[in-house]
């Protein structure tokens, strides 16, 4: 299924590349070729080559769904609500070598309401998030902006999320429980077994 920026993209006449590896020459090329001023990058599953993140004088700007350093990594809005966080947010930040270790940009904060799944506060914070990407490609483009590094003692990892991760241990309390229900939903969604039968569980 297209994402939305690719079915814009079409819409609109723009080429669209796919590479399989991003150190692919011929996509090295071609990269080069379209002399990006800047490079975003959103919900993207793959570390960028230093070779990409040197080629835009403007550097490569990333969105995250987390306020960094916090819940750097693949899966920041499901460990947020897996883990019962009131506050969550997004963060503009200029890539570098590391998984989410940049220098930070800007943040914008958002509550977690308590029924809040992790689908519903994706959504919250894509509406929140590219604004905030817009509005901090225009600063940088202007010289008005430099980005603060990171502290590296407040640090947490958000690990993709695997299909097992929503089996129910009921040895954890009532609230854990739900939060975990909240924060795989809607995937992998949250799971028991019951006399040889998978019971999913959408919401408690």
């Amino acid at each position: 299924e297209p994402s939305p920026v690719k079915k814009a993209a079409i819409k609109n006449s723009i080429p669209v590349y796919e590479p399989q590896r991003l150190k692919d020459p011929g996509f090295l090329e071609e990269l080069k070729r379209l002399t990006p001023d800047f490079i975003a990058v959103a919900a993207y599953g793959k570390i960028l080559p230093e070779e990409i993140l040197k080629m835009p004088p403007g550097g490569c700007i990333n969105l995250h769904a987390s306020l960094l350093p916090e819940y750097r990594g693949a899966a920041p809005v499901n460990r947020a609500v897996i883990n019962g966080e009131a506050e969550t947010g997004v963060s503009t930040m200029l890539m570098d070598k590391g998984l989410d270790t940049g220098p930070v940009f800007l943040e914008e904060r958002v509550n977690i309401p308590d029924n809040d799944t992790a689908g519903d506060l994706s959504k919250r914070l894509s509406v929140l998030g590219a604004p905030l990407l817009v509005k901090t490609i225009e600063l940088v483009s202007s010289g008005k902006i430099r980005p603060t590094p990171q502290d590296d003692s407040h640090a947490s990892y958000a690990p993709p999320l695997k299909k097992e991760d929503g089996r129910i241990n009921w040895n954890k309390t009532a609230g854990e429980i739900r939060n975990l229900i909240r924060g795989v939903y809607p995937w992998p969604g949250a799971y028991t077994h019951w006399k040889g039968i998978i019971i999913k569980i959408h919401s408690a």
